[in-house]
C-alpha cells in the first residue's frame, strides 16, 4: 500500500528517511531524526523484529521486512531511495556496494538524496575493513589512554563515547548539514562518519589543553580525570555516592563551608603535592553520613555537588520529572526526545514496530 507520512508533528516532520537496520549508532541516528518527526522506514531482514535486543532503539519507525540477498529485497529498497531524503546504513565498507544498493547506485538513481553511513574506521584507512567496538576505536585516539586512576590500568567507559557520542551524534550533524546544503546545489551527497575520527574531536578540549602544557599524557596527572580532589566521586556512609565538582575557589569555598571544614586548617587547593592529604579529609567528611544527608546539604546550595544516581534512580530526580527528560513508552521507562524547540516540539515517540508493516508498504 502507498503510505503517506503520518507525522505532523517536530521540527523534522514531512522529512523522509529510509533506514537500514543495524545495531549501535546508525539506529541511534534515525531513532534521534524519528524523535524530531522524521518520517522513518526501517528495513529489517525477516524474522529478526522479535529478536531484536535494542528494540527501543527502534522506537518511531515503521519496519519493513526484506532479504537484501535477494533482487526483490534490493529493489524495493531502491523503491524506497527514489522517495526518500535520507538513507541510513551503518555496514561495514563495501557491504551495501555488493548488495547493489551502495551510494554511486542510489545517488545515481535518486541525486537529491543524503547517504549517511557510519562505520568504526570510515570507508578508507588501513583500518577501514577491521571489526572494533567502542572501546577499540576509542583505544588509538588517546581517550582511552587518559581514562583511569593513577597507577592503574585505563578503564572502559561505558559503550557511549565512540558508538553513540561519536558515531550518532556525528552522523546526524553530518545529515543535517548535507540537507541544508541541499537546499541551495539541490544534490544530495554522502555523509562518512567513522566513530574514532568523531571520539577524537569529542576530545578537542584535550589537545587544546595539551598544546599549552595544561594537559599531561601520565594518566591521572589531570584537573578532571579524577586525580583533582575536588573533581571526584565519594562514597557516603551507605555506600552510595557524591560528585564533587567544585574547580573555581567560589564553589570550592562553599564545599568546604557545607562540609564543615575550616579554610585555614586545609592545604591550599592548588598545591597538587597536597592533593593525597586534601582527598583523605574530605573522603572523611563524605563517609561520615548518607549520601542522603549531603543531597540535603548542597541541594540549595551553588557548589557543583550532585549525588550520583543509578538509572533507577534518575527519572525520579525532581529536575528531570519537570523538564519532562524521562518518558514511558510501552511501558519502559526511558529517555525522551531530545532537544527541546519552541515552536515545534517533538511529538511524543511511538513505541517500537512489533510487527513488519504490509508487504507494498511505501511512500507516494
Amino acid at each position: 500500500m502507498d503510505m503517506t507520512s503520518s507525522r505532523s508533528e517536530g521540527s523534522l516532520a514531512g522529512l523522509r528517511v529510509l533506514e537500514i537496520a543495524n545495531i549501535g549508532p546508525s539506529s541511534h541516528a534515525a531513532m534521534l531524526l524519528a524523535d524530531m518527526g522524521a518520517d522513518v522506514i526501517r528495513v529489517q531482514r525477516p524474522g529478526e523484529l522479535d529478536a531484536d535486543a535494542t528494540g527501543h532503539l527502534s522506537r518511531g519507525r515503521v519496519v519493513i521486512e526484506a532479504d537484501l540477498k535477494t533482487s526483490a529485497g534490493t529493489d524495493l529498497v531502491r523503491t524506497l531511495a527514489e522517495r526518500a531524503d535520507v538513507f541510513i546504513e551503518g555496514f561495514r565498507p563495501g557491504v551495501t556496494e555488493r548488495l547493489g544498493i551502495g551510494p554511486q547506485d542510489m545517488l545515481r538513481l535518486a541525486p537529491r538524496l543524503v547517504y549517511a553511513r557510519v562505520t568504526g574506521w570510515g570507508q578508507d584507512g588501513p583500518n577501514a575493513r577491521k571489526a572494533g567496538h567502542d572501546i577499540n576505536f576509542l583505544a588509538p585516539t588517546g581517550i582511552l589512554h587518559a581514562m583511569g586512576r593513577v597507577g592503574e590500568r585505563p578503564v572502559p567507559p561505558l559503550n557511549l563515547i565512540a558508538g553513540f557520542g561519536a558515531g550518532s551524534m556525528f552522523l546526524v550533524t553530518g545529515i543535517l548539514a548535507a540537507l541544508w546544503e541541499r537546499q541551495s546545489s539541490g544534490q544530495g551527497q554522502v555523509v562518512d562518519v567513522a566513530m574514532a575520527d568523531g571520539a577524537a574531536l569529542l576530545a578537542q578540549q584535550a589537545w587544546s589543553m595539551r598544546a599549552t602544557g595544561a594537559w599531561s599524557d601520565d594518566r591521572g596527572h589531570n584537573l578532571v580525570d579524577g586525580s583533582c580532589p575536588f573533581w571526584d566521586t565519594y562514597e557516603c556512609a551507605d555506600g552510595k555516592y557524591m560528585a564533587v565538582g567544585a574547580f573555581e575557589p567560589l564553589f570550592y569555598d562553599r564545599l568546604l563551608a557545607a562540609l564543615d571544614l575550616d579554610p585555614k586548617h586545609m592545604p591550599p587547593q592548588q598545591d597538587q603535592e597536597q592533593w593525597p592529604t586534601l582527598r583523605s579529609i574530605i573522603a572523611e567528611r563524605f563517609a561520615s553520613d548518607t549520601r542522603e544527608h549531603w543531597a540535603e546539604i548542597f541541594e540549595d546550595l551553588d557548589a557543583c555537588v550532585t549525588p550520583v544516581s543509578s538509572f533507577a534512580e534518575a527519572p525520579d530526580n525532581p529536575h528531570f520529572r519537570a523538564r519532562g527528560t524521562f518518558t514511558t513508552i510501552d511501558g519502559v521507562v526511558q529517555p525522551g526526545p531530545v532537544p527541546a524547540f519552541s515552536r515545534t516540539p517533538s511529538p511524543v515517540p511511538t513505541p517500537p514496530p512489533r510487527a513488519p508493516a504490509p508487504p507494498g508498504t511505501t511512500w507516494q
